[in-house]
């Protein structure tokens, strides 16, 4: 009985086991499956029910907004999809048109059609959408699209889309020509500033090279200097000759510092003169260069009996502060400071005034020209003559026109608008205005015959002296000696006939053979002296041959003419 209950108990034991273990094992099952049920309904509840934090990326210039669907959605609405695609194509071209006005701007045609229509065309792009009923049925609506609104949308779209294309095909090409262009002008004003830079720069050099003394005149120089020094008993002054203050013979004054170019000048003169014992030169020059100019004259003596007086402008007693008005201004500490103050940071920036700061424009030798009649009191007529011209002709012929009492015979020199008084004179300035016509046409020094009895008779030197006062503070005119010579004879000058005088073979190499030699005196006005390294070979020969190269002195300093 006990065995039995035992049994029982045991059997029971066993069976309550497996039954203990079946029930166990079903009912975690059932928990499982529970709790990944709820887990799934959960979960599909929330992406039904919520919209997606994130938005699909827009075009930052479209609505903030924006379509909000998620991915389930997008498979369920295929409306959605299709607006989604159209949105797309839209910002696109927006992005397209906006790109194409950039180029336009860039091009600058902010003023052009085209890009006006561009601006105009993405502005209605963006509008499109934020139309209230496109904006309202398909941007900002949880439910589902509106197919006829959607089609009303989608058209516009395609409208706007093909009106976008047919003005980027039709712009491309004139687009592309345009930035080259543009890339053109940028290249060529780059290309203009550094023309310009090389031009001033050429200028400054040119200056430099036309300003400064040569090697070889400075070697001439000094020669004759040595051998007035190692003979002075050779070299002894002598007393003026009464040829000197003959007014029956034909006389010439000429103003230098330069000994070669002087013996030049009185060389191809008695050269070409039919009697050159009638010639008388009046050379005066600086202190510095007396004794070279004077040795020079007395190694080498004028060929053909003509007659030379060298003297030094100090030797003019009645030429100083006092009297003479360029005398009194050099001294002035304001125009010190504008010749001789250093300018060399400034040197290159203005090359059209460059050379009125050279301090020869108010040298006393430069300005002799104004007193001639005091310097020579017994003369009636005198030839003026630059250093810097060459005489192919006979010149007694000048001594014999008819000035018509006028005070000075030139050549002229203005064509057409230009070398009139205009260019000379500042008719800005009230005096200048009144007294003189801007037309008036400019003629040149470098060959003048003056009429020293009719230059008394109108006190010219009075009127130079006048004007000269005047501008001192360089309102009338810059510097140099033209301004004041076309104001001190603006009605006194007598018009020659231009073979008298050639200008511009110092600058111009255009000048004819024909012209020059038909000319009785050809002038290296300009920078390029003949007696440079940078004179115009085609002129050069003109004035070398008048070059006394048997001189031995020209040998030694080597003029490589």
């Amino acid at each position: 009985m006990a065995v039995a209950v035992r049994g029982s108990r045991g059997g029971g034991g066993g069976l309550g086991f497996g039954g203990f273990s079946f029930r166990s094992f079903f009912s975690y099952r059932i928990f499982v499956s529970a709790m990944f049920s709820l887990l799934f309904i959960a979960t599909l509840s929330v992406l039904l029910t919520t919209n997606p934090s994130t938005p699909h990326h827009r075009d930052s210039t479209l609505p903030s907004n924006g379509i909000h669907r998620t991915f389930l959605a997008l498979q369920s609405d295929p409306l959605k999809t299709r607006l989604d695609l159209i949105y797309k194509q839209a910002s696109d071209h927006m992005t397209l048109v906006n790109a194409y006005a950039a180029y336009a701007r860039k091009l600058k045609l902010d003023i052009s059609k085209h890009l006006r229509l561009f601006n105009d065309l993405a502005s209605d792009i963006s509008d499109l959408q934020m139309k209230p009923t496109y904006r309202t049925s398909l941007f900002e609506s949880n439910g589902p699209v509106d197919e006829d609104v959607l089609r009303q949308f989608e058209k516009e779209v395609k409208d706007k889309v093909k009106t976008a294309r047919s003005m980027v095909a039709e712009s491309k090409e004139n687009y592309d020509t345009q930035l080259k262009i543009q890339k053109l002008k940028d290249t060529i004003f780059a290309v203009n500033e550094l023309l310009m830079k090389a031009k001033k720069n050429g200028a400054f050099a040119s200056l430099i090279a036309a300003k400064s003394v040569p090697k070889s005149l400075h070697c001439l120089a000094m020669r004759l200097v040595g051998e007035r020094i190692s003979n002075p008993e050779k070299y002894r002054d002598e007393g003026p000759k009464p040829e000197f203050e003959d007014p029956s013979l034909y006389h010439y004054a000429i103003f230098s510092d330069n000994v070669i170019a002087v013996s030049v000048v009185v060389r191809s003169v008695v050269k070409n003169a039919a009697e050159p014992w009638k010639h008388v030169f009046h050379v005066v020059t600086d202190r510095m260069n007396l004794a070279a100019m004077k040795v020079w004259f007395k190694m080498r003596p004028a060929e053909g009996g003509a007659y030379v007086e060298v003297k030094a402008v100090e030797d003019y007693t009645f030429l100083n502060s006092s009297y003479v008005p360029v005398l009194r201004q050099l001294e002035s500490a304001n125009l010190q400071k504008f010749y001789f103050q250093n300018q060399q940071e400034n040197a290159t920036k203005d090359t059209s005034n460059m050379k009125f700061r050279n301090p020869k424009y108010l040298s006393m030798l430069n300005h002799l020209r104004f007193y001639l009649p005091e310097m020579y009191p017994k003369l009636h007529k005198i030839l003026f003559l630059d250093d810097d011209v060459v005489v192919q002709k006979d010149l007694t012929g000048l001594w014999k026109i008819d000035l018509d009492g006028k005070v000075n015979g030139a050549v002229e020199t203005c064509f057409g608008s230009f070398h009139r008084y205009a260019q000379y004179l500042n008719f800005t300035h009230p005096l200048i205005r009144d007294k003189f016509n801007p037309k008036a046409c400019a003629w040149a020094y470098g060959m003048n015959i003056f009429d020293l009895d009719a230059w008394r008779r109108e006190k010219s030197t009075e009127q130079y002296h006048y004007w000269q006062n005047l501008n001192a503070d360089r309102s009338l005119w810059k510097l140099g000696t033209l301004p004041p010579g076309l104001i001190t004879f603006y009605s006194t000058t007598k018009s020659l006939d231009k073979s008298w005088h050639v200008l511009g073979l110092g600058y111009n190499p255009s000048i004819s053979m024909d012209e020059i030699n038909k000319a009785a005196v050809i002038h290296y006005n300009g920078n390029m002296k003949p007696w440079l390294d940078i004179a115009m070979n085609q002129y050069k020969n003109l004035w070398t041959k008048y070059v006394d190269n048997d001189m031995e002195f020209v040998q030694m300093c080597n003029f490589g003419l």
